[in-house]
Parts: structure tokens; sequence; C-alpha cells
């Protein structure tokens, strides 16, 4: 049979008076106090090796000067700080990208991590559901580090047994309000490791003026603007098909003319070939000097143009079959790049329906057999669905500028896109503020990257389409 704990057997008294209430007083077992002593010391130890093993710099920071303060006097311990003090501050006058880079981020990373993150750990680990309080003890996820950049702070975190990364990208709103930021963003490290990702400021908050052209003559990537992470957005462009969502203003003109800026000096050498599909005749119709015989706006010359296309592709394909696998531009086989500004006016709003199934069938070719021989798409709309672009999933690279609803963030970028970080349904509608943001699936990694696009003016159109022309 069990024991019987302490306090068992108070259901079984009977009181002959029934207001008399049955007190039962639990025995208590006193620890000595050399036994406290020995445990508290032993913590103390434990945690003072576990300082100096994580942060040594830090630790060294504080102990040289108390101890030469100890030793020699205060005065030795002052001027020791006052003239460590001063060469940083030199340091950090005279070159400050490596200062920044080897003590600036190191100590905001260490600040951050004591007064933001262990601080607020706890509480927002249980509020969210990321932790568990079971008996009085809290089974909580680990903070391994924080690292951070220009513009964010990047948490590590070890998960604990039986979590999933759904777990924590279903709480990602939860855990930028519970740390003060505005936004969270969650990736794999490896297994059973996370990286959360929380913005500090918004480096992409002004618009970016056109990118310069290049000097050299290249087919790719591209530089269309800049990453969050401050770093250049290039676009690749060829060897692959590229599809932009986005809204009414949310500026996907900036995507298609920065690529084009881009690819300049490769069309002006005759490695590049630009054909325009302007359904809408505003878009491209500025660079008509530049497009020349290759622009159309009629549904029925985009269907000729399309097949246009395909033609150059299948006679290719022929010349190309058993020499070679993969495109290298050259004069006489140039990179082909059809751009279509509103891809659905073509393939779900056209109302002659032999025209639909012609131009859907010529962009189904290109998506799926254009890569190889030289022939990309650079396809853009405004409205994801399905049932509007039925070839969406041939795209490898994905845009998402700014969306009406949260589920178009999936539809664009994948499954799952938008519990990651890809907030583009929450892109400001004002042109100053969103114009030109946009979120990125690159065909080689599942996690998106917030881009701004560079805007490129009327006048920086013509004056492209006068260099050509020139």
């Amino acid at each position: 049979m069990f024991k019987k704990l302490p306090g068992d057997e108070a259901q079984h008294l009977v009181s002959t008076t029934p207001d008399t209430a049955v007190v039962f007083r639990p025995a208590v077992l006193r620890t000595p106090a050399i036994v406290t002593l020995i445990i508290f010391a032993w913590r103390l130890l434990a945690g003072v090796v576990r300082l100096l093993w994580r942060y040594p710099i830090a630790s060294a920071v504080v102990a040289v000067p108390c101890a030469l303060a100890w030793l020699s006097g205060w005065q030795w311990g002052l001027g020791l700080v006052a003239l460590v003090l001063l060469g940083l501050t030199a340091w950090a006058l005279v070159d400050r990208p490596s200062f920044a880079r080897l003590v600036g981020w190191r100590l905001l990373a260490w600040w951050r991590l004591v007064w933001i993150y262990r601080r607020h750990w706890q509480p927002v680990m249980i509020i969210s559901g990321l932790g568990r309080h079971v008996r009085g003890r809290d089974y909580l996820p680990r903070v391994l580090g924080v690292r951070c950049t220009s513009w964010a702070d990047v948490v590590t975190v070890k998960m604990l047994t039986g979590h999933a990364v759904k777990d924590w990208s279903d709480r990602t709103e939860h855990l930028a309000h519970g740390f003060g930021a505005t936004s969270c963003r969650v990736s794999i490290a490896r297994s059973g490791r996370l990286l959360l990702v929380f913005p500090r400021h918004d480096p992409l908050a002004t618009p970016l003026p056109a990118v310069t052209i290049p000097e050299e003559t290249s087919v790719g990537p591209v530089e269309v603007g800049q990453c969050e992470d401050g770093k250049p957005w290039l676009l690749k462009v060829h060897g692959t098909h590229v599809l932009v969502a986005g809204a009414t203003g949310a500026g996907k003109g900036s995507v298609i003319w920065s690529a084009i800026r881009g690819l300049l000096p490769a069309v002006r050498a005759g490695l590049v070939q630009v054909w325009a599909l302007d359904p809408k005749r505003m878009e491209l119709s500025f660079g008509r000097d530049l497009f020349k015989d290759r622009y159309a706006a009629a549904p029925a010359d985009c269907a000729d143009l399309l097949e246009a296309a395909v033609a150059v592709m299948q006679e290719r394909a022929d010349r190309f079959a058993g020499l070679q696998r993969s495109h290298t531009p050259t004069v006489r086989d140039p990179f082909v790049l059809v751009v279509v500004d509103e891809v659905a006016f073509l393939t779900a709003y056209q109302s002659d329906k032999g025209l639909k199934l012609r131009i859907s069938a010529a962009l189904a070719t290109l998506t799926t057999q254009g890569r190889a021989v030289g022939v990309g798409v650079l396809a853009a709309l405004q409205d994801p669905r399905k049932d509007v672009l039925s070839i969406r999933n041939l795209f490898p690279d994905k845009i998402a500028l700014r969306l009406d609803e949260s589920e178009q963030v999936d539809m664009v970028l994948g499954d799952g896109a938008r519990d990651r970080g890809a907030l583009a349904d929450l892109i400001s509608p004002q042109p100053d503020l969103g114009a030109g943001i946009a979120y990125v699936r690159l065909e080689t990694s599942p996690d998106p990257i917030r881009v701004r696009a560079a805007y490129v003016s009327d006048a920086d159109i013509r004056a492209m389409a006068g260099e050509v022309t020139a």
C-alpha cells in the first residue's frame, strides 16, 4: 500500500462539536544553516564562473580597474578608466564602422540582453503561451545570445522539447509587443534553435533615388534597391522568372524600371533585349524608344509578341540541344526579358477567349521552358489569386509589395510566409512611406527578405531611352 502523507489522517477525524474546525499542522523539517550556506556559496560560485565564461571582455572591463584601484589606489583605477574611454572615443571618431563592428554592437547587444530580453523573458513567454508554469516551476525556452546589427536585434533561442516553429511564428505579434519592437520575424538556425529578429528602427523609411547606371556590361543580378540590412538589393533576372504583385500605387513600376535600368549597359551592347507588354498603355509607354518594335499595348499585339518570344525560345532550343544546357548572352543570342506590366488584364480580364488562350499558353510555355535558353519573364499584377494567374507557381522568384489582404501574402510568397514576418498587407499606403517596399522570397530560401525598390522618375526613363537611341 502507498504510504500516507502527513495530513491524510485528517479526513478520518470525527468531531463531536460541529462548529469546531480541525486544525492540522504539517511536519516541518528544519535544514541546518551550514547546508543552506553551502548551497548558497555553490550557486554564487557557479554564477560567477558562468558570467566570466560567457562575458569575458565585459568582466575584464569591470574587474581590471577595480583590481588596480584596490592595489594602487583609486586614482590609478580612475585614470585607467579615463584613458580607455578616451581611446574608445578617438577610435569611434576616426573609424566608426570598425568601432561599431568590434565594440559598439557588442556593448549594445550585452545591454539589450540584460535590460530588455532577460528582464522581460519570463512574463512574455508565460503570457504568450510559449512557456509553461507547472506546480510552481517555470519551463521556459532559453536565450542563447543576442547579436545587434545596425537596424535590428537577432536573438538566438533554444526551444523547449516538443515546440514547433509554427508555435513561434503564430505568436510573432506577442513577441514584438512584449519586447517593445514593431515586428518580429522567425527563422530556423538549426534543429531546436531559432533566430528572432526584432527591428529597432526602419532603414527603409525614406524613398530611394534611382540607382546609378552600372558601368560594366552584365545581365545580372542587377541592383534595384536596398535591403533592410543596408546591403544592395540584387535582383536576378537572367536564368529565372520574376513575379511582382502589389496593389495600385504599391511601386510595381519602381521594380520594373530599376531592373531595366540595371540592364541598360547590356542593352546598349546588344547582349539584352527588353520586350514590353503594356496593356494599360501607361507604365511602359515612357520607354517606347528603348523597346523599339518590341512594344505591344493592344491585346492582339501582346499575343503576337508573346508568340514571337516563344518562337525565339523554340529556335534556340533546337540549336542548343545536345550542345549546351545553360545560356550565355551573345550578340547573336541575347538575353530576352519579356516584361508584362499588368498580366491579369491579359490572362483573366480579357473578353476575347481566343486571345486569352493564346496569351496563357504562350506565358506558360515561356515560364516552363525559357530559362535554359535565355528567355525570362518579369510579370506584374495586382490580384494574385489563382483564378487570375493560374501559372504563378511557375515563377521561382516572387516579390510582394503592399497587398490588400493578409491571405494574399501566402498566395504570392508561399504558405507560411506571413507567419515568418512578411507583413506585406501592413505596408503603409502613403507613397512616401510605403511605395517600393516589398518582401522577397528567393528560389533558394523560404525566409522572406524586406527590401525597397529605388524610384525611377519619368525624367530618368526618358534619359535611359535617349541613351539607347543615341
